[in-house]
């Protein structure tokens, strides 16, 4: 998937990857999509959630053992 800004929280817990989160899409523009990296097994609900209560739009997500990629579109 084609991104525009990565985000790597790998070694961070829950809640230090929605924090981190929430600080750089600040940085972005709207439109832009971030790739989050994580592998905290919490992100894998907690950032749909997020990504649902800011309105910001989750693009797709995978797996690959224990590092999980996040595409988020920001508003």
């Amino acid at each position: 998937m084609e991104k525009d800004a990565t985000l790597d929280a790998r070694g961070l817990m829950c809640p230090m990857p929605i924090v981190q989160l929430a600080k750089k899409v600040k940085e972005l523009k709207s439109g832009q999509v971030l790739e989050l990296l994580a592998d905290d097994v919490g992100a894998r609900d907690d950032v749909p959630a997020w990504c649902n209560r800011t309105g910001h739009a989750m693009v797709g997500q995978e797996e690959e053992g224990t590092l999980f990629r996040f595409y988020i579109r920001i508003k």
